[in-house]
C-alpha cells in the first residue's frame, strides 16, 4: 500500500533534514519504511541502512569505494520511491534554508516489473521507457547511464539478482547449507520450476507483449505469437538440450527479465541446525550475494554495481 500525502510529506521532511545527506549522494530504494509505532521516527532513520533493501544495495557499492559513501533510504513500493524522488525536489526547491539535500546528488533505484508506473516531470514518461534506454539485450548501456537519476534494474525484482548463474558457487560453499525444497541450493533446478509457472503466470498473461519486446533478442524462443504455452516449451526445449554455455546464460536471463523470482528466492532456507528464522537467514545471505557483486563493478552485465561505478564521480 502506497503511502498517504500526509506521509509522504513527512517521510520527505525526515530526509531532508537529515545531516547524514549533508554532501553525500542519496539513493532511494523499495523498502519497507523505518516506523515505530506504526508512525515514521526521524530516530528510526538512523539505522536505514541495517534493513534489508537499502542494506542490500548498500553492500552492492564497488569494494574500491572507501569514503563518502552513498546513503541509502527504503522508501515503500516503487510508485513510493518515484513518488519520494520528485517531492524531495520539490519540498527542497521551496525550502532550500531548511535543508541538507544536494539535489544533483539525489538518485532512485526501483524495481523492473510487468506493469507499466508513469512518471511525471522526469525526462521519461514512464518505467519502460527508461528499461529500454538503459538495457540493451541485458546489458547496461554505458553512453546512455550520464542521463538517468532514476534508474531500473534490468531484471525483474532485486529477488532475481539473488539467483543469477553465477552465484552458484557461492550457495554452495555458503555456511549451514541453503536448501530449496529439502535438497541443497541447485539453481537450474530452481530455473526449471521457474519455467513451469510461466504460462499459469497472470501477470505475464496480462502484461505477455511488454514481457516478451524485452527479451524477443534471444535466439530460439518463441515469441512471435504472444503464446506463452509455446513459448513456456520453446524455453525449457532449448534450456535442456543446447550445450552452448552463452546460450545457456542467455535463456536464463532471459527468463529473470520477465519471471518473477520471490516466491523461489522465499523458499531457499538454512539447513535444520539454523536456529534463527528463515527470513534472517536470507537476509545475511543476501548481504552475502551483494559482498560479491561489489567485486563485479567492470561487468555491464551486472547492472547494480556498474550502476553505482557510475555515481562515484558525483562523490
Amino acid at each position: 500500500m502506497s503511502l498517504s500525502s500526509e506521509q509522504l510529506k513527512k517521510h520527505c521532511e525526515v530526509i531532508l533534514q537529515s545531516r547524514r545527506i549533508k554532501n553525500k549522494i542519496v539513493v532511494l530504494c523499495e523498502g519497507v519504511t523505518p516506523k515505530i509505532q506504526g508512525r515514521e521516527s526521524p530516530q528510526s532513520y538512523k539505522n536505514m541502512e541495517q534493513m534489508p533493501d537499502a542494506n542490500f544495495y548498500k553492500a552492492c557499492v564497488p569494494t574500491w569505494w572507501k569514503q563518502k559513501l552513498p546513503e541509502f533510504f527504503n522508501c515503500g513500493d516503487r510508485k513510493d520511491v518515484l513518488d519520494t524522488y520528485l517531492t524531495l525536489l520539490t519540498l527542497h526547491q521551496q525550502d532550500s534554508a531548511n535543508s541538507y539535500l544536494d539535489c544533483d546528488r539525489l538518485f532512485a533505484m526501483i524495481d523492473l516489473d510487468l506493469q507499466l508506473q508513469k512518471i511525471d516531470n522526469y525526462i521519461f514518461t514512464d518505467t519502460e521507457a527508461i528499461f529500454c534506454n538503459l538495457y540493451e539485450k541485458s546489458e547496461v548501456q554505458e553512453q546512455n547511464v550520464a542521463q538517468h537519476r532514476i534508474w531500473i534494474t534490468g531484471l525483474i525484482h532485486k529477488e532475481a539478482y539473488f539467483l543469477t548463474p553465477e552465484l552458484q558457487s557461492l550457495f554452495e560453499n555458503y555456511p549451514n547449507s541453503p536448501m530449496y525444497q529439502e535438497n541443497r541450493v541447485s539453481l537450474t533446478n530452481i530455473y526449471s520450476d521457474m519455467a513451469d509457472g510461466i504460462s499459469s503466470d497472470r501477470d505475464l498473461q496480462f502484461n505477455v507483449k511488454r514481457a516478451f519486446d524485452r527479451i524477443n533478442h534471444c535466439s530460439g524462443l518463441d515469441c512471435a505469437e504472444l503464446d506463452l504455452d509455446k513459448f513456456q516449451d520453446s524455453w525449457k526445449h532449448q534450456f535442456q538440450n543446447t550445450t552452448d554455455a552463452t546460450q545457456k546464460h542467455e535463456l536464463i536471463v532471459a527468463l529473470l527479465t520477465i519471471k518473477k523470482a520471490k516466491d523461489y528466492w522465499h523458499q531457499i532456507k538454512p539447513s535444520r541446525d539454523w536456529s534463527r528464522d528463515d527470513r534472517v537467514f536470507r537476509e545475511q545471505l543476501s548481504l552475502e550475494i551483494g559482498r560479491f557483486y561489489s567485486k563485479q563493478s567492470s561487468d555491464v552485465k551486472c547492472h547494480i554495481p556498474f550502476f553505482f561505478k557510475t555515481l562515484y564521480e558525483f562523490v
